[in-house]
């Protein structure tokens, strides 16, 4: 089950839906994780310090606006919310329009809209109502601090707000280099657009989104599993969290690197006593190709 994603209403009219937000889509394909292909570490994503280079934590990051003169306008969540209350908590329903008007280009992000705190018999009202006249309300709602116009659509037995791109984030068509529109104007021929239409009319069938599958995951865990079979795999060290309090030394921490380095490779690498000083090796690489390595392409957790 998703987590909820944000908690208000539907609005339209004096009519109020109590509705949870879920997620109606999740990613799907092959998951590559970012690894180092000299070390075989693991590349993560870090808030960092742009002047210290340290990592911040998140509770320490807050929202500012640049000005022309270089100055920032700092904003907190609070400010934000007092600012522009109305549509943090509401889906207001503005207009109702046909669905065909809605051009693909415009469409998003889709969620799912349950009813909450009894509101089941107006979800139900509004879904049906809509269904009826075939008409899919346009509404404005904010989340995440940013507002987005959508797309409230009836889809069976649930209501599915869909998010819609501001006109002025489309581009005009003009900075393309397009064919004239028109068959005329295109220097299309009667003989060419007959076959064009017998070929589009004999391709055509009830649309099914099930008969579609993403095959390049499949082609992809297809090589994932070959390469398992041959034993071909990678030993990724996990990589400690970083605990004040166990905080060393480049040095400390290259020796142990180094001693746990030896330690796997047993008591026969064991080095011989030389009173010359040991020679510093710039890194340490892992063990590789070991068939009990979990596959790199593992999701993380």
């Amino acid at each position: 089950m998703p987590r909820v994603i944000w908690k208000g209403a539907i609005s339209f009219g004096l009519v109020h839906v109590p509705v949870a937000l879920y997620p109606a889509a999740q990613d799907s394909g092959v998951d590559f994780d970012w690894l180092d292909k000299r070390t075989m570490d693991p590349v993560g994503y870090k808030r960092i310090n742009k002047r210290t280079g340290k990592p911040i934590e998140s509770d320490h990051v807050v929202k500012g606006i640049k000005q022309i003169d270089g100055d920032y306008v700092v904003l907190s969540e609070e400010q934000i919310k007092a600012a522009y209350p109305k549509t943090t908590q509401t889906i207001e329903i503005e207009d109702f329009v046909k669905a065909s008007e809605i051009d693909f280009i415009l469409l998003e992000k889709p969620y799912y809209l349950e009813p909450i705190g009894k509101g089941e018999k107006v979800y139900a009202l509004l879904r049906e109502a809509m269904h009826a006249a075939g008409v899919i309300g346009i509404a404005r709602v904010v989340m995440h601090t940013k507002e987005h116009l959508a797309a409230l659509i009836p889809s069976g037995a649930a209501l599915v707000l869909n998010t819609i791109r501001w006109a002025a984030e489309i581009r005009p068509l003009d900075e393309l280099k397009l064919p004239a529109a028109g068959s005329s104007a295109a220097g299309l021929k009667a003989a060419e657009l007959k076959m064009a239409a017998q070929l589009i009319s004999d391709m055509t069938t009830p649309w099914k989104p099930d008969a579609y599958e993403d095959k390049f995951t499949g082609v992809i865990q297809a090589l994932v599993d070959k390469k398992l079979a041959a034993g071909d795999t990678e030993t990724v060290a996990p990589v400690e969290q970083d605990n004040p309090e166990s905080r060393s030394s480049n040095v400390v921490d290259l020796t142990e690197l180094l001693a746990k380095s030896l330690a796997r490779r047993g008591p026969a690498a064991q080095p011989k006593a030389d009173s010359s000083p040991p020679k510093r090796k710039p890194a340490v690489r892992p063990a590789t190709k070991k068939t009990a390595a979990k596959s790199t392409t593992r999701k993380r957790a």
